[in-house]
């Protein structure tokens, strides 16, 4: 007991004097979802706002480009894309689909504060095979981890990708 109560006592001590020097976690979070009857694939992405904008106009803090704000620039989408493009893809049966913005939200305050982007693809034909790869953020951050959960068929499998692993590729 004396062991723990030290140990939580040297946490609280780090988390409290050196709390400045602490890395944040670093994280984005993908759903994906086939529903064969309505034949549509859906993909969301979930991107701190701080990190999006540092990837882009290099300014955590930035309101430049105000997503989802009535000032929103005319150029916030496409900025998004010019940089979601280059570090993620989705193929569906071998072939990497053309992701095109269907809406953005935020949620979440201050520095949690959170980009929605979510995506829409018709898919007539059965899924054979589906590639994922998200390196958002991996030319940043060292630590970034990239949480991806895929849903069809009424089950779900779950898969974490980074700077060493940006690709995971699922069979039906």
């Amino acid at each position: 007991m004396l062991v723990i109560f030290r140990w939580s006592i040297a946490f609280l001590c780090l988390l409290l004097c050196g709390g400045s020097e602490i890395h944040p976690l670093r994280l984005s979070l993908c759903e994906i979802e086939y529903s064969s009857s309505d034949e549509l694939l859906s993909i969301n992405l979930k991107l701190f706002l701080t990190d999006v904008n540092e990837a882009i106009v290099f300014d955590p803090n930035s309101k430049e480009l105000a997503f989802c704000q009535p000032n929103e620039s005319d150029k916030a989408n496409q900025m998004l894309m010019d940089y979601v493009n280059r570090f993620f893809y989705v193929k569906v049966n071998k072939k990497i689909i053309d992701l095109k913005i269907k809406r953005k939200r935020l949620g979440g305050e201050g520095e949690n504060t959170a980009l929605w982007v979510y995506f829409e693809h018709k898919q007539s034909t059965p899924l054979t095979s589906l590639e994922i790869k998200n390196a958002v953020f991996t030319d940043l951050f060292f630590d970034q981890n990239n949480i991806v959960y895929v849903h069809m068929k009424g089950g779900s499998k779950s898969m974490m990708l980074n700077k060493k692993t940006p690709v995971h590729q699922l069979k039906f």
